[in-house]
């Protein structure tokens, strides 16, 4: 086995600490070992922006974790991550599962896509090695039975039911001018599961989907299916993709001038998105989204998100939801007095964490899915992001329809 610089390095300082340690076993006293965590996104491909927003929400965490006196139980054993790379494929994510399984991780935090999270979970149950799903909203992620898998936000399920019902409450308060609706999704598990929820909900309120379109990643150029959207004329369009396609999108159809009554996205990769807002705000104004997001009335909420952008980084639904993620699972560890796989699982099954900035309440965990999860409906307002649906956590009253 060939080492690089660096690991030799590490070796021979390793080497060298183990020696001294021998020779002198009562200065420094015996340091907790650390806990080995594998947090794998993809990094590099089409979705390595969320990919990379991810990881950082994953060792902001650790960072907090740690410097909060680590895993108390296990005598202030702090976490260290072991980075890994899905290179927006589920292949890549499974072959990196293998390669930290073998470094002997205690569990995974992961890995951003359905597609991905599918195969990385599958994978790290071979090995019974606990898996925090931290965005994958694909309902089958949690439907196999896999015993090592727990996904703490919601699925696509519950965010189309939640997002219909609402769309449907918003637009009988306005007197029901929108009747008709077009579908614009991605072709991967979780665009293409999204819009066939939405179009298995949308007739039950009496809404007609005039056309349901899909469209590769990545996507160039959306002149042709903005000319389309301006042939059928929707009242509503509903957009389900990540954040590239769906800000290209938005901004033809501003470019097209089409204006339809509301765009409203359901888990829409920009709609939520402080860099889109901030980058095309005219595109994005009046939008409403159906979307994980964070507790607006919890004040540790603004405090993170003023520590992320003093990074220079947006705060995303990518960083809060991996970094709650990650201290979902440090609970789990401190509870489980262990880093133990299987003793790591039961303490996830019996979880009420409830330490953290998401509108869930405490966790608790049946069949891998937390029963609390659910998303928050807001809208592009003033060049912000606001909270309009449900009630409790409404920060303004929506705007609907956008155009009269």
């Amino acid at each position: 086995m060939s080492m690089s610089k660096n690991s030799r390095r590490q070796f021979i300082t390793k080497s060298a600490a183990t020696a001294s340690a021998l020779a002198f076993p009562l200065i420094a006293g015996a340091q907790p070992k650390t806990i080995k965590i594998g947090v794998l996104h993809p990094v590099t491909g089409a979705l390595a922006y969320s990919g990379q927003q991810c990881r950082e929400g994953a060792l902001m965490a650790i960072e907090d974790i740690n410097k909060a006196g680590g895993i108390k139980s296990l005598g202030g054993a702090k976490i260290e991550a072991l980075l890994g790379d899905a290179q927006s494929s589920p292949q890549a994510g499974s072959a990196e599962v293998e390669k930290m399984n073998e470094a002997g991780v205690s569990a995974i935090v992961g890995a951003f896509a359905s597609a991905i999270c599918l195969a990385t979970t599958q994978t790290a149950a071979k090995y019974n090695l606990p898996h925090i799903v931290d965005v994958g909203v694909a309902d089958q992620i949690v439907e196999r039975g896999l015993k090592n898998t727990f996904r703490f936000g919601p699925g696509y399920r519950k965010c189309a039911e939640v997002a219909v019902a609402n769309l449907h409450v918003l637009n009988t308060a306005a007197g029901k001018p929108a009747k008709t609706v077009m579908i614009i999704h991605e072709e991967s598990l979780f665009g293409t599961g999204t819009a066939n929820l939405l179009a298995r909900e949308l007739p039950g309120y009496g809404y007609e989907v005039k056309e349901i379109i899909k469209h590769a990643n990545p996507t160039r150029d959306f002149n042709n299916i903005v000319l389309r959207m301006k042939a059928v004329n929707p009242d509503i369009v509903i957009p389900a993709n990540y954040y590239n396609e769906y800000a290209l999108l938005v901004r033809t159809m501003q470019q097209q001038k089409v204006t339809p009554k509301a765009i409203f996205s359901v888990l829409g990769g920009a709609a939520s998105s402080y860099k889109f807002v901030k980058e095309f705000p005219d595109a994005a104004n009046g939008i409403i989204d159906c979307n994980h997001w964070f507790n607006p009335k919890d004040k540790r909420s603004q405090e993170l998100k003023k520590r992320v952008e003093a990074k220079g980084l947006f705060f995303s639904y990518e960083i809060f939801m991996t970094y709650t993620s990650m201290r979902l699972l440090a609970d789990a560890i401190d509870r489980a007095k262990s880093t133990d796989r299987a003793a790591i699982i039961d303490a996830l099954n019996k979880s009420e964490f409830s330490d953290h900035i998401m509108p869930y309440g405490a966790t608790k965990f049946v069949n891998g899915q937390n029963q609390g999860a659910q998303p928050l409906m807001t809208q592009v307002y003033k060049n912000d992001i606001k909270v309009i649906i449900p009630r409790e956590y409404r920060e303004i009253d929506p705007v609907f329809p956008l155009k009269a």
